[in-house]
């Protein structure tokens, strides 16, 4: 008899303890993969955050060198790594965020980049608004361009006027 509840007792602790191991890898598969979905956007982001930096600066060869590398962070989107509400966004904006990003790349017209970057902002803005950013980031919006942009800083540094209007515009909306 003893040996009979002494053998439940052992099959019991080793059907448990495999249960919780089974539930903590898991916990750690779905971990790691949190990290790996935002990793998937955020080279994205930070290579549009280039982008923007460039116009700012008025340099419209660093605006299309900068473009390029926002195209190979595209490409590099792995869409099945993404979140399912990352992953429908994602589907509506990637032809626009890439042709937008080919067309700045292919141009050092500065005009044309510029205009072509409000159409970058509002799909990085779609896209950004549904992940979970690193930092908090800042939709601006410039009234005499009449164009919103993204920014990681508070402080309004314009990127469709440069240094002659570099502070036009306001924060209208704060993404967390």
């Amino acid at each position: 008899m003893k040996k009979s509840i002494i053998a439940l007792a052992t099959v019991l602790t080793v059907l448990c303890s495999a249960n919780n191991i089974q539930a903590n890898t898991a916990k750690l598969e779905s971990g790691t993969t949190e990290i790996v979905d935002a990793s998937q956007l955020q080279s994205v982001y930070d290579a549009y955050f280039t982008v923007k930096d460039a116009l700012i600066k008025s340099d419209s060869k660093l605006t299309s060198a900068k473009a390029k590398d926002l195209l190979t962070a595209i490409t590099a989107v792995k869409m099945d790594k993404l979140k399912s509400n990352e992953h429908t966004v994602w589907m509506k904006v990637v032809k626009k965020l890439t042709a937008d990003a080919k067309s700045i790349s292919a141009t050092t017209d500065l005009k044309k980049q510029r205009e072509t970057f409000k159409s970058l902002s509002k799909s990085t803005y779609d896209l950004i608004k549904v992940s979970s950013p690193e930092q908090p980031i800042y939709k601006q919006y410039c009234p005499m361009a009449d164009a919103d942009w993204l920014s990681k800083e508070k402080a309004v540094k314009n990127p469709y006027y440069g240094s002659s209007m570099l502070t036009c515009g306001n924060v209208v909306e704060t993404i967390k």
